[in-house]
């Protein structure tokens, strides 16, 4: 194994062993802003917003952290446990965006889930609170969601509220209440949480599909100045005999993307038309000062959809007639998947090594 191991902006020391992931993220940065690995955990990330300005100083961003977290966390807490670990030795701080005119910075949060368990983790430079979610729904956005249920913490999180004047040491400690920026309008969890409960006791695939694809509630963003570039569901049986199902779009907006399906398996087939391509120590990210210019990240399936998008978008008839493509290409995927989740019988490795593969070609093909 690897004696370092090259972060986005910092090396680091590598561990004897990691554990294979599937990674959805930016194309110049190391880590992810999401992802699952061979053991059923998952990772999603969210900027946050603090009190504190985060630092520009080049360490460890939060999408390193996920990645991180993945590759050496075989339950849901030891991926947690390996980022706050990995958070006091490094910190967290520089460039979030590939940008060369501002340094864009932000502080973390994170979802962790595994097959048994689920963990709200949230940062504010090396000072953090988790909370272990044991029913109902749980969202994160840029604002913090931990209140005074706290099942773990930096040994000097109440401290450090304290000595700045954040918390009195008296009240009952909020660490939202005292870690949070002060009136300042921030994105609000409550629409995505609102939609998941309203499909209490009847959440499928299906309907968080349409969760993430949800525009009125601003879930799925298009305008001219942000996009969802991306997004991820993942079905974890409690059942070990069971396989992990994970669906990535691997495009941007979902309301017109894909969901397919990807299970981890051994020599699974790698997707080279979802990689975008390496530029080596000729990219901009490694060069300094970084960003200074921009390059064509755009994978195969992304310039694919590229199309798809603007036929969606602009021509009635054909944006329809592919529409429907879509929507059965998904529907093909789902059925599939359900019979393996319903099935008793052990999965055959060789029935899905090139599952996602095979998606990806066929949507293409579709589109050209």
């Amino acid at each position: 194994p690897l004696e370092f191991w090259q972060c986005t902006y910092i090396t680091i020391d590598q561990v004897p062993k990691t554990h294979a992931v599937a990674l959805s993220r930016p194309a110049w940065l190391w880590g992810m802003e999401m992802g699952a690995n061979e053991h059923g955990v998952c990772i999603g990330n969210e900027a946050v917003v603090t009190r504190e300005p985060a630092d520009e100083t080049e360490a460890l961003i939060g999408m390193d952290l996920v990645r991180l977290g993945l590759e050496r966390g075989v339950t849901a807490k030891e991926a947690l446990d390996t980022i706050v670990l990995l958070l006091e030795e490094h910190g967290q701080g520089g460039n979030y965006y590939e940008d060369g005119t501002a340094c864009h910075t932000f502080h973390s949060a994170f979802l962790i889930v595994d097959r048994t368990e689920a963990w709200v983790l949230e940062t504010c430079g090396k000072y953090w609170a988790a909370e272990r979610v044991t029913e109902g729904v749980r969202c994160i956005c840029n604002r913090f969601t931990i209140t005074t249920e706290l099942d773990a913490e930096h040994p000097e999180l109440r401290s450090y509220a304290q000595s700045q004047g954040w918390w009195n040491g008296e009240e009952d400690f909020s660490f939202s209440e005292a870690y949070s920026p002060a009136d300042e309008a921030l994105q609000s969890c409550s629409s995505g949480k609102e939609l998941l409960e309203r499909q209490a006791g009847n959440l499928s695939v299906h309907t968080v599909f349409d969760i993430l694809r949800d525009k009125d509630s601003g879930i799925c963003v298009d305008s001219d100045t942000f996009l969802t570039t991306a997004s991820m569901v993942s079905v974890l049986p409690q059942s070990s005999s069971s396989s992990c199902i994970h669906f990535f779009t691997a495009t941007p907006d979902p309301s017109r993307s894909i969901f397919k399906p990807f299970i981890f398996v051994d020599d699974v087939k790698l997707v080279p038309k979802t990689q975008s391509p390496c530029f080596g120590e000729d990219d901009p990210v490694k060069k300094q000062p970084r960003f200074q210019s921009k390059l064509d990240r755009r994978h195969d399936l992304y310039r694919a959809h590229e199309w798809a998008r603007s036929v969606l978008e602009g021509e009635e008839e054909q944006g329809q007639k592919l529409k429907e493509i879509m929507v059965d290409l998904e529907k093909q995927g789902m059925e599939a998947m359900e019979d393996i989740l319903k099935s008793t019988d052990p999965l055959d490795p060789a029935e899905v090594v090139d599952l996602f593969y095979d998606c990806v070609d066929t949507e293409i093909k579709f589109y050209k």
